[in-house]
Parts: structure tokens; sequence; C-alpha cells
């Protein structure tokens, strides 16, 4: 290759689960930040135990593409059970490393590959010494045979060795002399590759923070003010709490050092969601995290919420399903099991983050929705969103203070005159007024309940009162579309055809429209972020003859909704469906609406 591309590969790491190799990965990846250059991770893991098979894929893109590449440029296959399918895995002119501690097997070898080995193992028995961690320390080798062929410094690898291992200045000596084998032996071998350079960029990822969505919806949360959480750990929302718990002392911790929250790992998920009804019915901001299985053992409370209209707050990490499914990959096919949790009629309002910046604000928004609509709502995410390492904007701080909505003080209750109705709409929005108990005024008292009620919350089973009562809460649900965050919109001078995207699905989606409008076909382009859709999206829809719209589920849950939504418009709706529980790519997108032509 006469002009090597810059800053443009994508690497695999193959390697066991459990054998110390996301230390390796992370250094990899944390390295290429450091040089400023766009990048980003895709941890594809296990579900089961340790020793089986797991994948890294690193991609560092100038160009700002952070969606998992369509093809491998460079395979490290550092597990034998898996290096069949590896090797098969990488583009026509890239690369293989090995380790060549023993002969590559021959029917590893591909005419189209090129391969360039590193003694991992002898190296590292000949040079470290005995320790227990010199058996892990094997993938760190790669890491600088990657260095050296690539053009990562090794100064920047030290001192991402130093900010991960800060306080333990042995096991940074040691992983450096396991990355300077690596190097030295690229480098004394004289091995060469012709697919590209990585070129520190001046400036680059300047104000960019790395970080997962789990811990900017963590974070998000606390700063929406959550006081109660109730969970059942579960993945690949576990880590959601996880971090929770790691940082909420710091916010929710009086002058005497007592804590001012409360987190509670339940039984089970039924356990959980009653404990943030309760709370929320409370006063308190209450919130779980779960994915699907989870939320399949919620619905009977989120219909209890519902009905009896207290603010809670779900989290919900999708992953592949129905029933186990796939539990440590991705997916987007839970959309109607939030939309339309619980039996009965049911709306709920879910709001849709894409990249972390949005997640951390939808997080802490969350709460003052519930609150304003007095009911659940949802923030989905999925395990790509969630558990992948990203790079983005800072996180920005709450601009404006908490929306408790219509919660009646002592002095507001006398002020009306001493009389409350817990579920009168006053103002004809659907809303009614509430009270936190507790509240020293006589009339503040109410039942909750989640058998028919009247609007001063007593029971009944009168039909006329029973459907207005589900009428008003429809309406609350309608009056939500103006309020929830509206869609973002790009025009690309299209030509009578849109995309909509929604989550995860946002960043290949611009990639493949960047493809797209480089063929001569540009497309409008909706990201969709909240359910209820308001008036933008169905002229949107009524804009363009055909609308592609990306999801990752089997059914085209999304298309449903709107269809549901917009009859009208219901046959220009065309479903991008890409449900094989990997992150999308671009390439996946553009081939499928080519393929709708």
């Amino acid at each position: 290759m006469s002009d090597p591309a810059i800053n443009d590969i994508n690497i695999c790491i193959a390697t066991e689960n459990g054998s110390g190799s996301a230390s390796a990965n992370n250094i990899l990846f944390k390295s290429i930040f450091k040089m400023g250059i766009p990048c980003s991770a895709k941890n594809l893991f296990p579900s089961n135990i340790q020793g089986l098979p797991t994948w890294y894929q690193v991609r560092a893109s100038g160009r700002g593409y952070l969606g998992r590449k369509d093809v491998i440029d460079v395979m490290v296959i550092f597990n034998e059970t898996t290096a069949h399918e590896d090797v098969d895995k990488v583009r026509p002119g890239g690369l293989v490393i090995y380790d060549d501690s023993k002969p590559l097997p021959r029917e590893l070898i591909r005419d189209s590959l090129k391969y360039l080995g590193v003694p991992a193992w002898n190296l590292v028995k000949d040079n470290v010494k005995v320790t227990q961690l010199r058996a892990k320390q094997r993938n760190i080798v790669y890491v600088g045979a990657i260095a050296q062929l690539f053009g990562i410094p090794l100064d920047i690898l030290k001192d991402v060795l130093a900010d991960t291992f800060g306080d333990k200045p042995a096991v940074i000596d040691s992983n450096y002399l396991c990355i300077q084998l690596g190097y030295d032996h690229m480098e004394s071998s004289g091995a060469t590759q012709e697919l590209g350079r990585l070129v520190a960029v001046p400036e680059g990822n300047k104000d960019t923070i790395m970080t997962e969505g789990n811990t900017a919806a963590a974070l998000g949360a606390i700063f929406g003010g959550v006081t109660v959480v109730a969970w059942y750990p579960i993945t690949p929302s576990s880590s959601l709490v996880e971090e929770i718990i790691a940082r909420i002392g710091k916010f929710r911790t009086d002058n005497n050092d007592k804590h001012r929250f409360a987190i509670v790992q339940a039984e089970d998920e039924l356990a959980s969601v009653s404990m943030v009804i309760g709370a929320g019915f409370c006063g308190a901001r209450a919130m779980t995290s779960t994915s699907g299985p989870g939320l399949s053992l919620m619905q009977e409370g989120i219909g209890l919420a519902y009905f009896t209209e207290v603010p809670s707050v779900f989290f919900i990490v999708q992953r592949g399903g129905p029933s186990t499914g796939l539990p440590t990959r991705t997916q987007q096919a839970d959309i109607t099991l939030m939309h339309q949790g619980s039996h009965g009629d049911t709306r709920h309002l879910v709001l849709i983050p894409h990249d972390n910046p949005s997640v951390f604000e939808l997080s802490w928004k969350a709460f003052d929705y519930a609150e304003r609509f007095q009911c659940p709502v949802f923030v989905m995410m999925d395990l790509d969103l969630g558990m992948n390492m990203g790079i983005s904007a800072p996180l920005a701080y709450p601009d404006q203070p908490f929306d408790r909505g219509k919660v009646l003080s002592r002095e507001q209750l006398e002020a009306q005159g001493g009389t409350f109705k817990r579920y009168l709409d006053i103002d004809g929005d659907g809303i009614p007024q509430r009270t936190i108990p507790g509240t020293d005024h006589p009339a503040a008292a109410y039942f909750a309940r989640g058998s028919g009620h009247d609007v001063d919350a007593s029971y009944t089973e009168d039909n006329q009162v029973y459907k207005a009562l589900l009428d008003r809460l429809r309406k609350k649900y309608e009056t939500a579309r103006d309020f929830v965050p509206r869609p973002l919109i790009a025009n690309g001078a299209g030509n009578g055809d849109g995309v909509i995207s929604f989550g995860s699905s946002y960043t290949p989606t611009c990639e493949a429209l960047d493809r797209l409008r480089e063929e001569a076909r540009p497309l409008d382009h909706l990201l969709l972020r909240a359910l209820p859709v308001n008036g933008e999206v169905q002229q949107f829809l009524a804009d363009h003859e055909r609308i592609f719209l990306v999801e990752q589920n089997r059914d085209g849950q999304m298309a449903q909704i709107l269809r549901d939504d917009f009859p009208r418009y219901a046959a220009r709706i065309h479903p991008v469906l890409i449900y094989d529980g990997l992150p999308v790519t671009a390439g996946e997108i553009v081939n499928l609406i080519k393929g709708g032509n």
C-alpha cells in the first residue's frame, strides 16, 4: 500500500475469559485515546464461567466513527479453541498476530492474510519472575507488539499503566516489562505491516471523557436526586447500581456522616419494584435497574405504579432474549414491554438516550418526569450503550431545579380551602394533585389502591368512574407528548426518503448515512429520543415517502408503535431489523436500506 491509512484501524483480540486480557485490552484502548485519536471499544464476553472465549474490538477512526466496524483489520489470536473462526473473520489483506511460542497450525493459514508471530509465553517465561500475576501477563505482550507495529509511543503506554495501577509500582514495572518485550521483539525481527499507522492528533480528544453508559446513568440518577434504590443484580444492568453505591455517599451524607439514602439488594425483582413503589408513594425519588427477565417479573408492580400514579424510575439495560436468551449480548427487544408494561390498558413514558451525555441527561430528567406526570418512567438502554467503553463530550451539569410536579404543601392545601381530591384533574392535563405522607394538614391523607377508585381515592367499581379514570390516565400520556425530549432532525437534502434511529443504533446510522451520501443517496435523519412521540415525528413521516426505521429486534417493535400512533403513514415505515446480539454496524444498515429498494 503506497499510502497507508492514518488512524483508521479495527483490532480484534481473541482470548479466554478470565485470562487477564481485560487489563491488557483497556491499556491498549486508553493509549489510543491518549494519542488524541477518536476510538471506541466493544467487549464481547461469555455469559458462563471462566475459560470461555471472549473478544474485544478496539476501533480507531480519524473521522470519528465510534460504532462497531464492519470488518476486522487485525486479529490477535491468543485463544486456540476459537482460532479457526477467528482467522475467518479477518478481511482479505488483514493481519493476524499470534503467539508463536509454538508453531501455528497449517490449517489456519490463509493466502489472503499476513501473519506475524510474537513468542509471548516464552518471553514472559524467560524474563518475568514467577508471581501470581505472571500467568496473566502473556496478554500484555501483545499490547507491546501492536504498539510497535502501529506507532503507539511507549511513553503513552507507561502513562496509562501509571493511571491504571497508580498505587502499585511493582505491577506497573512488571507490566511495562512485558510491553517492552513485545515491542522489542517486533522491532528486532523487522516485522512490518501495510494496513496503516496510528498518529497522535494534537489537541485530539481535548475536553473529551471516556466512560460507560451505566456509569453515566448512575451519575445522572444521583444528580437527579435519587435517595432510594431497590434492585436485584442482573447482567447487563448490575454495574449501574454498583456505580451508584460507589459514588452516592459523597452526595447523600450529612455533616454527622449519616447516610441520607437507602440502597437495598432485594431478594428478587418483585420485591425490588414493590420497594420502589413504596418509597415513591412516600415522596422519595426512587428507582430500580434491571434487564429483560427482571422487567418481566416487575410487570404487576409496574401496573400498580401506573394505576395508583406513583412516581418511579426504571433503568432497563436490554440484552438478548427471550427467556435467558443471550445475557451478555445487546438488543432492543423490550420496547413494547416498557411502553405497554403490565396487564390492562397502559402507556408509559420511555426516555431513549443514544450516547453518554444523553444517558446522563435523561437519567436525571427521568425523576422530574416521574414526579411531574406521577407515573413510571423508563430509561431505555442496552448492553452496547451500558457496558461498552466510549468517548464523548463531558457530562453537562443539570441546569434546573428539581421538578416535583403538583405536590401540595400544608400552605397550599389551606389556600385552596382545605380541600384535596387525590385523583381529580383540576386543569385538564390529566395530572392530579398529590401530597406526601406526613403533610401537616387533615385533608392531606389518602389511600392509594390498585383496585377501582374515584377522585377521592375511595374504592369503587362504578363503570363510568372506572372509564373516566382510564381516559384521564390516557390524557396524561397525551399531555406528555409536548414535554418529553424532542427528536433531533438532520436534513440531508434527501430524495424523499428518511431514516429514523434511536438508542445505540444512532452512531452506526450516522456513519451509514455518510456512506450513502458519498454514493449520491442523501437521506434525512430523525433521532427518536422518547415515547410518546410528538408532532415533529408525525411531520417527518408526512414529509417522506419512505422511512427506514433502524431497530435491534426481530419484530419491528418501534415501527409498530409508530404505525399505531400514525396509521395514515403506516405503509411508509420500513423496518431495518438487526438482531443477532452484536452491536450494529454501518455496513449492515447500508445493505438493508439498499435492499429496501
